[in-house]
């Protein structure tokens, strides 16, 4: 087997686990009962399925730019996915969308008496 072919299907593995990730994220926003067990979710396996499919078009491409475009596309979404979801967590929080009773810990509880998060854009 040729490298060519032995790339290919490393690629093709890749989509397929890519694929998995995806499909397990989205069954998991449908069925997980709170909306930070839907925000868990929807980042984890899904940046880690983009970043298998990124991989497997890296490998499917074997061009230096390509490569370089899809490592600069994974490495934004990493960097994004995480503080986004926080900032949605924190509205949601905020805005009373969570429900108590299912927290483990609430780091937000132990606020000072008389503080008050600020609400709405600034």
């Amino acid at each position: 087997m040729t490298w060519a072919g032995v790339a290919d299907t490393l690629a093709a593995i890749c989509f397929l686990l890519g694929a998995t990730l995806a499909m397990i994220a989205a069954i998991g926003v449908l069925r997980l009962p709170d909306l930070l067990s839907r925000m868990h979710a929807a980042t984890k396996p899904q940046s880690l399925g983009l970043v298998l499919v990124l991989m497997g078009l890296a490998l499917r491409a074997r061009e230096a730019d390509v490569i370089g475009l899809l490592t600069l596309v994974g490495v934004f979404q990493l960097l994004t996915t995480p503080v986004a979801n926080h900032m949605l967590g924190r509205a949601s929080l905020r805005a009373g969308q969570v429900r108590d009773d299912l927290l483990v810990v609430d780091d937000l509880a132990d606020a000072p008496a008389g503080h008050e998060e600020p609400r709405g854009a600034p």
